[in-house]
């Protein structure tokens, strides 16, 4: 038990929460120079009831997501420099060829991570783990690393850490009331203080790292995480007497059986099974019971021994005799907590400046998430890996609502062990928000994908005549077809050939305007904004230590008017960006127009001549230049254009009010009809266009770990106006690419059953000349960044960041996918099509 001490009127950082997270933060905060920190905690210290004191404690390091991965390997060493880890390896088992498939593809993401594995034989795996049965397995996974940790030890020590350097006082059995928020002129509060039954606390920063509870704490201050409690079932088995004679609390390997999405771990002389199988069990925030009330700890809830019963007679299949004469001990229905796409929910707020959210992280991560978030708080951004996808800021509007957060986290639930491909779309929750332009695309077959609750065509049914026309071959193999179709390549060949409409209703349109407009805009971003009226500027935005945070396009529409694009994927988290950095004397209006106007994009050979017929205008590259922007208004329909291209090809976006959008699509339309006009989905604008122009993707390619110079977009001249990461990115201008973007071709697609195989884009590593795993100087493993066919080339497209000496035009190097090696060429430049860009400026 800490001892109580008094609570102090001020601090820098209150952390609140001594779970594994909270108190590993306060830690690493205090190793980088925070002298006045407070944590507080509700229950009593070491073991205050949370999922911390319960869980499982073991990790399988091994994790197709590179963010999930880099947590996981961060916390595997802290762990053992605490001295808190037992190493005793793992494997995960396989009942169907499906899973076996999915165990290669997990031996492919070992190998991009660095991680040592292989697969073994049923006999192996016996010969390993005895008490494994292999008449009902194929094979198995092996990993030397998997461990067991003192997870509640290990908070312990962080603390006393923490403690000892006279940096923190701990308030446990100190109850959080609410929080003090002020608002401000740019409209964005802020923190003040957190008040506790003890009284007030005034802060610079706090952070929520409550686990189930961290919904209603945010909530108090008018903030959102969103994630849910989730129940996760454990039993203990025994006592067995092979396990009692190793005297351990773990003294064999632990075992996934994945395909009954279950695992297998010794705790001393019993077996504990623990399971993802059963039915989706949620438990809202505010239904947790109290400390009090609690049988065992809160988030220890009454075993339902009913939807146990199918993997009780499974774990008896897998362990055999083992389990003869067992009796049931210790289970429960442990809670967790599930977000609305399974990542974690890390930074700073969306709603509220200087309050933190430290959630949804389980044991295998929570070391690792707690350095990152010190190094966010402290350094404007993480460095010991990308937040793209734990980034709290993530979120839409409506992904945040409790009813879709429990929607979603029912159907990924069970997924847990699931085979998921990269592309898979959701099944739950869709159509929350569509283009004004979805009944035209929708009467047109199209196939829709989803971007943060935007319903985004594909491809289209409707150019299925396409495929045959321009010869589109089909993909052999189940898993390369999944989530795919040889008519995005039709599409694409048709664009190149004639022309294509594009519904990019999902664009996310910030509207920046009054007198601080240009100074704020040239402060956020790389390239220079201030250029005349009518003119678009593609830029970066950097963190403060040179890298991307955001890509995106800003049209000067006015003098003291601009207008911001970026894609929907990223449109919460920018949103969020610019208005944490709105200045406080009110000179700058920030509006999100997303739901207000619609974008549409025509591109091809023949976009030129079909929107003349339309529009009236002049628009040879003489009259109307790349990276213009003008109004236009056609039978009264006022809509803006501008000459850009993400694909490649001459052509146009095309923004107008919502109301107004379906009749600019349907006057393309019909005027389209003399120019052989087909739509066109995201699979060529968002794909196979972009890569054959080496485009890079923000959260692919552009990540805050590689810099401008790095990703081949450092303009000749940096502007003179400072900006954030202004100096960093002169100093990687200074030193040059540790490592650049390449674009590389496959030149064998055989396997060795001889069917003609295609990297999803997931991660999967570049090999050396002689299969060694190639990492540049600051540890980064090159990887596949994105994948795709380019069809006007020929050839299957890869991107990938490559240290300099592997990175010449002509490179012979592999790529693991499946865990084969497939050989590939560094091509000579990273756009294969049209590398002068001549086509799309004429």
């Amino acid at each position: 038990m800490t001892e109580r001490a008094p609570q102090p009127a001020a601090a820098s950082i209150a952390v609140i929460g001594g779970g594994i997270v909270g108190s590993c933060l306060v830690e690493h905060l205090a190793r980088r120079g925070w002298d006045d920190l407070v944590l507080i905690e509700k229950g009593p210290l070491p073991d205050p009831g949370g999922s911390t004191g319960h869980a499982s404690n073991f990790i399988f390091p091994t994790d197709h997501n590179r963010e999930v991965a880099m947590l996981t390997l961060e916390s595997l060493r802290q762990y053992e420099a605490l001295g808190v880890r037992t190493t005793c390896g793992g494997a995960e088992v396989a009942r169907t060829e499906a899973r076996m498939e999915e165990l290669r593809r997990r031996m492919t993401s070992a190998r991009a991570w660095g991680i040592n594995a292989e697969l073994l034989a049923p006999g192996e795996v016996a010969e390993r783990i005895p008490f494994v049965n292999p008449d009902v397995i194929l094979g198995g996974f092996w990993m030397s690393s998997v461990s067991v940790v003192d997870s509640v030890r290990a908070g312990t020590l962080m603390r006393e850490r923490a403690l000892s350097r006279g940096a923190l006082t701990v308030l446990d059995n100190t109850e959080v009331t609410g929080f003090e928020v002020a608002s401000r002129p740019s409209g964005r509060p802020r923190l003040r203080a957190v008040l506790t039954a003890r009284g007030r606390i005034e802060v610079e920063h706090a952070v929520i790292a409550c686990g189930v509870w961290s919904p209603l704490i945010a909530a108090m201050a008018g903030a959102s995480i969103p994630l849910t409690p989730a129940v996760h079932q454990m039993a203990d088995f025994g006592p067995i007497d092979l396990l009692s004679a190793t005297g351990n609390e773990i003294g064999y390997p632990i075992v996934r059986d994945m395909d009954t999405f279950m695992y297998e771990r010794q705790k001393y002389d019993a077996m504990e099974v623990g399971s993802y199988a059963h039915r989706p069990i949620l438990v809202r925030p505010g239904d947790i019971p109290s400390r009090e009330a609690s049988e065992r700890s809160p988030t220890e809830m009454p075993f339902t021994e009913d939807d146990f019963a199918p993997q009780l007679a499974q774990a008896r299949e897998i362990m055999g005799p083992l389990f003869e004469g067992t009796g049931r001990g210790y289970a429960i229905n442990g809670l967790l907590s599930l977000t609305p796409d399974a990542h974690p929910v890390l930074g700073e707020t969306a709603e509220v400046g200087n309050l933190w959210s430290a959630a949804a992280v389980w044991i295998k991560e929570g070391p690792g998430a707690a350095r990152l978030m010190a190094e966010w708080i402290t350094h404007g951004h993480p460095r010991l890996c990308d937040p793209h996808e734990s980034d709290v800021t993530r979120f839409q509007p409506h992904e945040r609502s409790g009813s879709h957060v429990r929607a979603r986290a029912r159907e990924h639930f069970n997924k847990t062990y699931g085979i998921v491909n990269p592309r898979e779309q959701w099944a739950s929750r869709r159509g929350a928000l569509r283009s004004a332009l979805h009944a035209r695309t929708e009467a047109l077959g199209a196939e829709y994908y989803e971007a943060r609750g935007w319903e985004r065509p594909q491809w289209y049914a409707s150019n299925a005549d396409l495929v045959a026309r321009y010869g589109v071959p089909d993909r052999p193999h189940e898993w390369d077809r999944r989530w795919w179709s040889p008519i995005i390549e039709a599409e694409h060949l048709h664009l190149r050939e004639k022309v294509g409409v594009v519904d990019l209703g999902a664009f996310q349109i910030f509207d920046v305007t009054g007198p601080g407009a240009l100074a704020y805009l040239e402060r956020m971003a790389a390239n220079a904004c201030d250029r005349p009226p009518g003119t678009s500027i593609y830029t970066p935005l950097l963190t403060p230590d040179g890298g991307f945070r955001a890509d995106l396009t800003i049209q000067r529409l006015a003098a003291d008017r601009f207008r911001v694009v970026t894609g929907a994927f990223d449109g919460a988290r920018d949103a969020a960006w610019f208005r944490k950095h709105l200045p406080e004397d009110g000179s700058v209006q920030f509006e999100d127009r997303s739901a207000q106007v619609s974008t549409l994009g025509v591109w091809g050979p023949r976009a030129e001549a079909l929107l003349t017929t339309i529009s009236g205008a002049k628009l040879s590259p003489s009259a109307f230049p790349y990276a213009t922007v003008r109004d236009v208004t056609v039978g009264g329909i006022p809509f803006t254009m501008c000459r850009i291209s993400y694909v490649g090809e001459s052509g146009w976006e095309i923004y107008a009010e919502g109301d107004l959008a379906p009749r600019v699509w349907d006057a393309v339309w019909e005027a389209g009809r003399a120019f052989d006009l087909r739509p066109v989905g995201g699979g060529v604008y968002g794909t196979t266009g972009r890569m054959e122009k080496g485009y890079a993707l923000m959260g692919a390619e552009l990540t805050s770990e590689y810099s401008p110079v790095e990703a081949g977009l450092a303009r000749p001249r940096v502007k003179r106006a400072d900006f954030i990461g202004r100096t960093a990115y002169l100093k990687a201008r200074d030193a040059g690419p540790d490592a650049v973007l390449r674009t590389l071709t496959m030149d064998d697609h055989a396997d060795a059953s001889g069917l003609a195989r295609f990297p999803t884009g997931g991660n999967e590593p570049l090999l050396g000349p002689d299969g060694e795993r190639i990492v540049d100087v600051h540890g980064r493993e090159s990887r596949v960044t994105s994948a795709g066919m380019g069809p006007s080339v020929g050839k299957y497209l890869l991107m990938a960041y490559l240290p300099p000496g592997f990175a010449a035009p002509g490179t012979r190097l592999r790529v693991l996918y499946m865990n084969e090696a497939f050989p590939v060429t560094v091509a000579a430049d990273t756009a294969l099509f049209d590398p002068t860009g001549a086509r799309m400026r004429s």
